[in-house]
């Protein structure tokens, strides 16, 4: 089930007036990854301050009471209903033009499946959900089904590069195998893919004892992404981390955030400052660092500390750890590294996403001074789309609450 933090992502407050006039009428658009569509609240700027993100607490105690058709929900000062309305006209979901296969070129020879052969098991986060499925032999595989609802720009670009880098570099025996790129049974769109599922949880549990090898292959396999392929993860932390029950060694999954050019490089969030972050983390079970924007974090503070108090299950002494991790720093941090992570050997040459062919179409977007009708191109949204008739993919499901628990 999708943390209770994580299940609503709000896209701030709109305000009808001045944001200081506490009778101002304000709109928030909040998105529910449980049921993966963006309810509409309605109410007043007394209700909804800046910044404050109240909507979401207010939409989290009555999501999964309200009829899959409402749009909008209007609430009082108190944030208690007074009108729920379903027109569709209050939906301002962002249409996706979802690609064809053949603009993946990464993508070629990769086995496929259909998104309806997917039998939902559990819904493991925003976007991510667990799966199984039958193989072409009947076999019953279980799977890890990631995706992308939302229509912003970041989010498309991140799906993008995830799935381009993911299938050439998941060999490595330390990255979580790539399955099959999921399509929708429409027009054979890629929708998402699957990866393979890895029983245990992640080392974000500190009841899972942490051993020196993983750290000697997560070092390893950081080196190997950087300087090999180019490759930048930027999202190394113990929530990303598996171990494989089979092989007894370490995965890595979650590449959303992964860049190969210093263009889309973020501030403190390169693989080595992710490492000794996440040594940190695993054996003092000190995770307040985690809730520190990146670009504020300083690594040098943890690096230098003369103490990590130890609070998990090691089979080597932190002494030792901590050797092999300044050692492997200092031959990161030496002159030219940032050299070697451009002029890597392997180099990936991501394209950018292609302009999906879906946003050429025009689609009437108000009237004329003359009052004829206006048109316009580009992105979209979702209602726009279905009123020229095209395509669009229906994500949207009932809360994980009213559905009966699956035998996993």
């Amino acid at each position: 089930m999708i943390k209770p933090n994580e299940r609503f992502m709000s896209e701030g407050q709109g305000y009808f007036g001045s944001r200081e006039d506490p009778n101002t009428e304000t709109h928030c658009n909040v998105w529910d990854w449980d049921q993966l569509c963006m309810i509409k609240l309605k109410g007043t700027a007394k209700l909804f301050p800046p910044n404050e993100d109240v909507e979401v607490p207010i939409l989290a105690r009555m999501a999964d009471l309200l009829s899959p058709e409402i749009r909008a929900v209007t609430v009082n000062d108190e944030g208690l209903i007074v009108e729920t309305s379903r027109d569709p006209e209050e939906d301002d979901t962002m249409f996706i033009g979802y690609l064809p296969l053949s603009s993946y070129k990464f993508l070629h020879g990769c086995r496929q499946i259909q998104y309806s052969k997917l039998k939902e098991l559990d819904r493991l986060g925003p976007g991510v959900d667990l799966c199984s499925y039958h193989d072409e032999s009947g076999t019953l595989e279980k799977v890890v089904f990631k995706f992308n609802p939302i229509g912003k720009d970041l989010r498309l670009n991140m799906a993008w590069n995830e799935i381009n880098l993911l299938a050439t570099l998941s060999t490595h025996p330390n990255i979580v195998p790539f399955d099959r790129v999921v399509l929708d049974d429409v027009e054979s769109r890629v929708v998402g893919f699957t990866v393979k599922y890895i029983p245990g949880g992640t080392l974000e549990n500190p009841k899972i004892p942490f051993r020196f090898e993983w750290l000697k292959q997560l070092t390893e396999l950081v080196d190997y992404l950087n300087l090999d392929w180019g490759v930048m993860h930027q999202d190394i932390a113990p929530r990303n981390l598996l171990i494989d029950p089979e092989t007894q060694k370490l995965l890595l999954f979650d590449f959303n955030w992964a860049v190969c050019d210093t263009e889309d490089l973020s501030s403190g969030r390169d693989d080595v400052t992710g490492v000794i972050f996440t040594l940190y983390e695993l054996i003092t079970n000190d995770t307040h660092f985690t809730s520190i924007a990146h670009w504020e974090r300083n690594v040098d503070v943890v690096q230098h500390m003369t103490d990590w108090p130890c609070k998990r299950e090691l089979d080597a002494d932190v002494t030792t750890l901590r050797k092999f991790l300044d050692e492997w720093v200092a031959t990161r941090r030496s002159p030219g590294d940032l050299e070697r992570f451009l002029n890597a050997p392997n180099q990936l040459e991501l394209s950018k996403r292609p302009n999906p062919p879906d946003y050429n179409v025009p689609f009437p977007c108000g009237t004329t001074l003359e009052g004829e009708t206006a048109w316009s191109t580009g992105p979209r949204g979702v209602q726009d789309a279905i009123g020229i008739g095209q395509f669009v993919f229906r994500w949207q499901r009932p809360p994980q609450s009213r559905l009966k628990g699956p035998d996993i």
